[in-house]
């Protein structure tokens, strides 16, 4: 490896937003990869908690290599009303986790799965998260995923991968399936 190259090896800052589906999934297969490189990967889903997906059960056989924790309660209705307090205080309960988890320095990669829609929905301030990704230490690499990715990450990535739907099966009827949505 040349001496530039070394040079450019850092964590990076990726973000996966978008209207379209597989945000979640394409960010599972980096850390995928990032374990296969015997990379520790930690994995905080912000408001998914109520449903049982097939991935907990998967980064299992992972041990301590792979963790994921879902910290919410499932979907989060917005709109109208203003959000529920404890959904609230559960996403700062998350941001908390995931601050001390990106400047432990313990983990090589953390994902912050769907924190996109809790700054999106007024219940996490960008700036607090802008200033860790900014502290944190310089071979931590960092996933957010979620839509309408705040302008101020943006920003601030690496690299941004918005995805786009071009057509999906709900449309013509079909509910979600296992093993592909959950």
């Amino acid at each position: 490896m040349t001496e530039e190259a070394q040079e450019s090896r850092r964590g990076l800052i990726l973000i996966n937003t978008g209207p379209g589906k597989g945000k979640t999934t394409a960010a599972m297969g980096t850390a995928l990869r990032a374990v296969g490189n015997g990379m520790r990967v930690l994995m905080l889903q912000f408001l998914k908690g109520s449903w049982h997906y097939g991935e907990l059960d998967a980064v299992e056989a992972f041990g301590g290599q792979w963790v994921m924790k879902q910290m919410g309660r499932g979907f989060v209705k917005i709109g109208g009303a203003e959000s529920d307090p404890e959904d609230i205080r559960m996403v700062e309960e998350a941001w908390l986790e995931a601050r001390q988890a990106i400047l432990s320095g313990e983990w090589d990669m953390v994902v912050l799965d769907e924190i996109n829609y809790a700054i999106s929905y007024g219940m996490l301030d960008p700036a607090k998260v802008v200033e860790t990704l900014l502290e944190r230490p310089p071979m931590v690499h960092v996933i957010l995923t979620g839509r309408n990715a705040h302008p101020s990450l943006v920003e601030i990535a690496d690299t941004v991968t918005e995805m786009r739907q071009v057509k999906h099966a709900y449309e013509k009827g079909v509910l979600a399936q296992r093993g592909i949505e959950y």
